[in-house]
């Protein structure tokens, strides 16, 4: 049983600019491709930050309102440098914080919470750009067909994870929520096919109706 790869969901074809670009282009870059960041990589393709387009709006976030009615923002030094902003470099939110295609959707998920992030740079094994996975590329995980996941639940979960029998277990799924059903041959056992069928990719939740009863694994059984 494993997660979905950050390489098998992320865009590869990345928009990237150097850090010399100017700030006009940036902006076109984010309009003409339908983007809200671009990686700004240095003369060896490696990710040494982000320019999204709310480094870009902090420059109309720092003007003073026409009509009088709204107070100065108050900006911290470093928006406040963005703000002034020409170029990539110094537009950008730096270090970039990146990913590897071998990372699982878990990791990537986590690194995106843990950084207060919205994408990741995926870069190879010498740190260059290769791709870039965001926060609705993860979600394509929860567009798994139902019988997908019926079936990993059943085949991964259930008979080669756990020993059971083929059968003994019913597993419904409708819309990610999953139901297990049916008899395992040791309490200890429920909690353990719960927390793992939850892990299974594209699950929402689990509802428990398994009980303990006298069916055995396969290798206990003999056949």
């Amino acid at each position: 049983m494993l997660h979905r790869l950050v390489g098998d969901l992320m865009t590869t074809a990345v928009v990237s600019v150097r850090r010399d670009a100017v700030f006009k282009d940036i902006a076109e870059h984010l309009m003409e491709h339908d983007i809200t960041a671009v990686p700004v990589v240095d003369d060896q393709g490696r990710p040494i930050g982000v320019v999204s387009d709310a480094d870009l709006l902090r420059k109309q976030e720092s003007q003073a309102d026409p009509g009088g009615h709204l107070a100065a923002a108050h900006l911290l030094p470093t928006e406040r440098a963005k703000a002034h902003a020409l170029t990539a470099e110094g537009l950008m939110t730096s270090p970039a914080v990146t990913a590897q295609p071998q990372w699982s959707v878990v990791e990537a998920a986590r690194a995106m919470a843990h950084h207060h992030v919205k994408r990741l740079p995926v870069v190879d094994d010498v740190g260059r750009l290769v791709g870039i996975v965001s926060r609705g590329d993860l979600l394509r995980v929860f567009l798994r067909r139902d019988i997908s996941i019926q079936e990993e639940i059943t085949t991964d979960v259930l008979t080669r994870s756990l020993g059971l029998r083929p059968g003994t277990v019913t597993v419904g799924v409708a819309d990610g929520r999953v139901t297990l059903s049916g008899t395992v041959p040791q309490e200890s056992l429920i909690p353990i096919a719960v927390r793992l069928s939850e892990s299974v990719d594209g699950v929402v939740d689990v509802t428990n109706h398994l009980r303990a009863g006298s069916e055995t694994t396969a290798g206990a059984s003999g056949r």
